[in-house]
């Protein structure tokens, strides 16, 4: 369980070990950060701004919660969830990409700067924790899922938005796009190809729907169950921290 897995030895298709991948991904988001959201909006043709509002929905930010945004980078996801009746926290590890969103000026957001791996939030202390396109970034996402695991309430909810394996049939064509024009944009727009072909090759790399849920099952979440969007691009993982037990052991 707490042994390295390949994915927290590599950058892309590259070997390297846990502390080299982890300044190098420091190093992409802080090059991306000024056209991140805009690189975003070219990637996915704007189909990303759709699946961040159906993610928020299907999060269902109440008021009085604490909800944090892991990975939430320019507050984008954060900005959609936010009231003044509720608290909102980002926590990235990215102080550039958060800078981005601050200039933004998004009303009833807070920012901590932080790591999936060592969350500076307290047990127990958050109703619904998201990350959306940042797990996959983890150096380890055993380590993060436990630490998420951590911070939740019982009965707290955990959603994740990531990329992750499509349909059969859509592969072929996904592939194309994504190895060929990806890079070309990350170059032209973004000045930066090496972050976009560590984009393309970390999603392959990344486990598919069935095993990231058992993944997420083994960190102590249940209730383990995800939604496929634009057949499979995309997909949301969900789960929920065990209620507390009772004096007599039962929930």
């Amino acid at each position: 369980m707490n042994e390295p897995t390949p994915l927290s030895r590599s950058f892309g298709y590259q070997s390297v070990d846990e502390r080299e991948r982890e300044q190098r991904i420091r190093r992409v988001f802080s090059a991306v950060a000024a056209r991140y959201d805009l690189m975003n909006d070219l990637m996915s043709l704007g189909i990303h701004r759709l699946w961040k509002r159906r993610f928020v929905r299907m999060a269902a930010p109440q008021a009085g919660q604490h909800i944090v945004d892991l990975a939430g980078g320019t507050g984008d996801v954060a900005a959609l969830m936010a009231a003044a009746d509720r608290r909102v926290t980002v926590v990235d590890p990215s102080a550039e990409m958060m800078a981005v969103g601050q200039a933004r000026g998004h009303a009833h957001v807070e920012w901590l700067v932080g790591s999936a791996e060592q969350l500076p939030l307290a047990d127990a202390s958050v109703d619904t924790l998201t990350i959306s396109f940042g797990i996959r970034n983890a150096t380890r996402i055993d380590v993060a899922l436990r630490e998420i695991h951590r911070v939740l309430k019982p009965g707290g909810r955990f959603l994740c938005l990531e990329f992750s394996t499509p349909a059969w049939w859509l592969r072929p064509f996904y592939n194309l796009f994504s190895f060929t024009v990806i890079p070309r944009l990350g170059a032209w727009i973004a000045n930066s190809p090496e972050a976009y072909t560590y984009l393309v090759e970390s999603i392959r790399r990344f486990p598919d729907q069935p095993r990231f849920a058992a993944m997420i099952g083994e960190a102590g979440f249940e209730q383990v169950r995800w939604h496929d969007l634009s057949f499979g691009i995309a997909s949301v993982h969900i789960g929920t921290r065990p209620a507390a037990a009772g004096p007599s052991g039962t929930a």
